[in-house]
């Protein structure tokens, strides 16, 4: 990555946020994280309770994207053909000759709004799996390729659960973050307040077209990253896995199933846009432990016993990044760390 194209990054990231500050009120480090997942071609579920703005975040941000965007409201009876598209039967009118076409869906956009996820069924939601997995669509046997780049970012209620479908854990894994969207601190609801009972409206700027986004998302990709932090991130993730050989035993009382390989891979890519955003050409642990909480929340499920103590997959990983520090030794079989009690001894 040169010099120049991180220079670069560094300016279209401080444009974005500018942009989506003149709509948007603070969450400054959720907006952080959208932009993070942007530029490393990763999927956002944010979740949040009603009102917080998270279909506003998303549709400012797209705006600030030289991009299609189309926004797709689940409901319980949306069918697949209803977000990838459908053959149509064509009449030429001079002709008569009937031939079918394939119409294409809201998938078709370079950043797809997926508002309410967890309120279409399952079949739905697997189409929509194919389409953030493979990039493409099927429809009556033929591929249908998607715009590139391509982002699917999704919103979530977790309050009302009544005529909502869950996302299995496969699906949630192909989201690289969860992003938790809190209230707004008293002097930021003054000024949503303010803004919003008057009587203008503010709209974003573009800033970022297709192919200078598609060429930032090639160089952040091409930062260097050395052994530790591959390891570092390996133990993040191999420590969470308590039903293999070497699970860190303080999980085990609250885990059920840990993250799997594609989280340490989000944990990279994470932490190389951290460093690019830095102003920094490679990769600190600082980066990888910035990322940890919205790539590993949601792939750590957690048990019975957690919930009725009142634990939460945040609350673990708070524990995991202060149980799993570098160094030299290997500890809990895990590489290339040790465990903080024994690097204080």
């Amino acid at each position: 990555m040169t010099e120049v194209s991180l220079e670069r990054l560094r300016e279209v990231h401080a444009q974005m946020k500018a942009e989506l500050h003149r709509v948007i009120v603070g969450q400054d480090e959720v907006l952080d994280q959208l932009l993070i997942a942007i530029i490393t071609r990763g999927h956002c579920l944010l979740v949040g309770v009603p009102g917080l703005a998270k279909t506003l975040m998303i549709s400012s941000l797209a705006k600030t994207l030289d991009l299609g965007f189309n926004r797709i409201q689940f409901t319980p009876d949306m069918m697949p053909s209803d977000i990838t598209g459908t053959e149509l039967l064509y009449i030429d009118p001079e002709t008569s000759a009937r031939s079918f076409r394939f119409e294409e869906g809201p998938l078709f956009a370079s950043v797809v709004l997926a508002d309410e996820i967890n309120r279409t069924p399952p079949k739905t939601q697997a189409a929509l799996l194919e389409a953030m997995v493979e990039r493409q669509v099927t429809s009556a046997g033929k591929r249908h390729e998607l715009p590139n780049p391509f982002f699917v970012l999704a919103t979530q209620n977790p309050i009302e659960q009544e005529g909502t479908y869950p996302l299995p854990e496969a699906q949630l894994d192909r989201f690289m973050f969860e992003v938790h969207v809190g209230y707004p601190s008293l002097e930021e609801e003054r000024e949503i307040l303010r803004r919003t009972t008057g009587g203008t409206a503010t709209e974003p700027n573009s800033v970022l077209g297709a192919q200078e986004l598609l060429a930032i998302q090639e160089a952040v990709r091409g930062i260097p990253v050395a052994d530790h932090i591959y390891d570092y991130c390996l133990a993040l993730t191999r420590g969470t896995r308590v039903r293999s050989d070497d699970p860190l035993p303080f999980l085990t009382e609250w885990v059920t199933w840990g993250a799997g390989p594609r989280a340490s891979q989000f944990l990279v890519l994470g932490a190389k846009a951290c460093a690019a955003l830095a102003g920094r050409t490679h990769v600190a642990i600082e980066d990888v432990k910035r990322v940890a909480h919205p790539v590993l929340r949601h792939r750590i499920v957690t048990n019975f016993s957690a919930a009725a103590e009142g634990i939460t997959s945040d609350h673990l990983i708070d524990r995991l990044l202060d149980e799993v520090v570098p160094g030299e030794s290997v500890g809990a079989g895990l590489p290339g760390v040790t465990n903080s009690a024994d690097q204080s001894a």
